[in-house]
């Protein structure tokens, strides 16, 4: 009974559901502006370090520490090539006119077996093309000052998978656009039903009348449509 009760009082006003959904798809169709193309650009790297040469005839561990070294240079690698340093090197390589920043904040690395791979976003293809070949070229440099700094001077970097660009799909934001719209649309409509009939002072039904003390003689039967909230009451 609880149930229907509130059933009834929704359906009294729900026109201004209705009313609150059909403002918010008439502003969103009249606002909405498609979402720009997003490019992603993704590329993969070996990192490995050069064997030291062999002084004698004697067996080394050389092998296992340079998969070792090899190991601690990705790790550091995954981090060198996410700073504003390396982004400004990118910059450069590729003359687009892009603050540094901007390409760090769009660049992101990750490493599996000895493996860097990096992944770049960015809505003009043509300035990503640029950014993506200019990247190899920083790494595969010989005597690359980042090596130095990390005490790897005869690490090699090879491409394995050279860049690739593709469009990016819509991001989960633009698909949850419109439903969360609809969904807070929909929660505030159902609010404004319950506090306006919460604010009305009219005499509804059998249990407003008893409420406030008047006897219910009779009662006719009030039926307009299923889903009716209202009974006609004769009162003394």
């Amino acid at each position: 009974m609880v149930l229907a009760k509130y059933w009834h009082i929704v359906w009294k006003r729900f026109w201004l559901i209705i009313a609150l959904l059909g403002i918010m798809l008439i502003t969103y169709a009249i606002f909405y502006r498609p979402p720009q193309p997003t490019y992603n650009a993704s590329m993969r790297f070996t990192v490995g370090v050069e064997p030291e040469a062999s002084s004698g005839t004697y067996y080394t561990y050389d092998r296992y520490y340079t998969w070792l070294t090899a190991e601690y240079l990705l790790d550091d690698l995954a981090e060198v090539v996410k700073s504003s340093a390396f982004a400004q090197d990118v910059a450069q390589v590729s003359g687009v006119p892009v603050p540094p920043g901007a390409i760090q904040g769009a660049t992101s690395a990750g490493k599996l077996h000895r493996i860097l791979s990096i992944s770049i976003s960015w809505p003009d293809r043509e300035q990503l093309e640029k950014i993506a070949n200019a990247i190899p070229k920083i790494l595969g440099e010989q005597n690359n000052h980042y090596f130095r700094q990390l005490g790897t001077e005869n690490a090699v970097v090879t491409p394995i998978d050279l860049p690739t660009i593709s469009v990016a799909g819509q991001s989960t934001r633009d698909k949850l656009d419109l439903p969360l719209r609809l969904i807070i649309a929909l929660v505030v409509g159902v609010i404004m039903v319950f506090l306006l009939d919460y604010l009305d002072t009219s005499i509804r039904g059998r249990e407003d009348a008893t409420s406030l003390g008047i006897s219910i003689v009779g009662e006719i039967p009030y039926k307009r449509g299923p889903f009716s909230a209202f009974r006609h009451h004769r009162m003394p």
